[in-house]
């Protein structure tokens, strides 16, 4: 198996000749302008490359319809977690993207919690996950030619890890949120003083719990911007002690980058 690191949250996972994204973006105009920072979106997977396309949640900047609808392959399913419901206020914040998911003719699937589905080589399981403003979101299990990893979105800390790891473990690398980003939105007030996603010293001791043969950060850098997003110093560097700590080996990608997992 065969994973580079795209912008952001962002995987592209490789097996059995056939490849699949997680989290795609590539637009990101609604958080920067036209001031994406450089070196932090790499060239995108190309047009009609990509057989599956999974979300781990609706937010912009995990889920941009445009570019999925640019990657995949004719009728390549898109799995999903469940829709939020309730009022505008509540929508607020995955409304758009739903919005353009519907309107891009997709075929999407909404998968639940420990289900599983297999596409070609790859075993997907979805995998509980909380998010941090409430919206539906789940985590991915990838597993296909002995090798597994997960990847948890921009889940908080749960008491999941244990079964995730009892049913699904151990797998040869985590990809988890290491910003611990606080978070100001006006549609989420008032404003909670805690972190809205895992910080590096929580996603060190999820990995140790998941039995991760190792964890990588992802969800940190300079695509988000204080004042209204505030990130702890230097996530990867922050990780990579706490993961020393723990007894758990870490990896920094950078986006882009390409690393070959093999099967222990």
């Amino acid at each position: 198996m065969e994973v580079r690191r795209l912008a952001w949250a962002g995987l592209e996972i490789s097996a059995g000749g056939q490849r699949l994204v997680v989290d795609l973006v590539e637009d990101f105009s609604r958080l920067h302008g036209d001031a994406t920072p450089n070196g932090q979106v790499p060239a995108p997977p190309e047009p009609r490359s990509i057989h599956a396309a999974l979300l781990t949640h609706l937010h912009r900047d995990h889920a941009d319809p445009e570019a999925i609808k640019r990657v995949l392959q004719s009728d390549a399913p898109v799995l999903r977690p469940e829709r939020a419901s309730g009022q505008e206020a509540e929508t607020a914040l995955v409304r758009q993207a739903e919005a353009e998911l519907d309107g891009r003719g997709l075929a999407t699937r909404i998968v639940e919690a420990w289900e599983t589905v297999e596409i070609g080589p790859f075993e997907i399981t979805a995998l509980p996950a909380v998010d941090g403003f409430g919206d539906p979101q789940v985590s991915w299990s990838v597993a296909a030619e002995g090798c597994r990893v997960l990847h948890a979105g921009d889940t908080l800390f749960h008491g999941w890890w244990w079964l995730m790891a009892l049913r699904h473990g151990p797998f040869d690398a985590a990809f988890l949120p290491a910003g611990g980003a606080i978070v100001d939105l006006p549609s989420r007030q008032p404003p909670s003083s805690l972190p809205a996603g895992m910080d590096p010293g929580q996603a060190a001791v999820a990995a140790k719990l998941l039995q991760a043969r190792q964890v990588v950060p992802i969800h940190y850098g300079p695509l988000h911007e204080a004042p209204n997003y505030v990130q702890v110093d230097d996530p990867p560097g922050t990780l990579l002690a706490a993961a020393r700590a723990a007894g758990v080996e870490a990896r920094v990608l950078v986006p882009g980058e390409r690393f070959r997992i093999e099967s222990p």
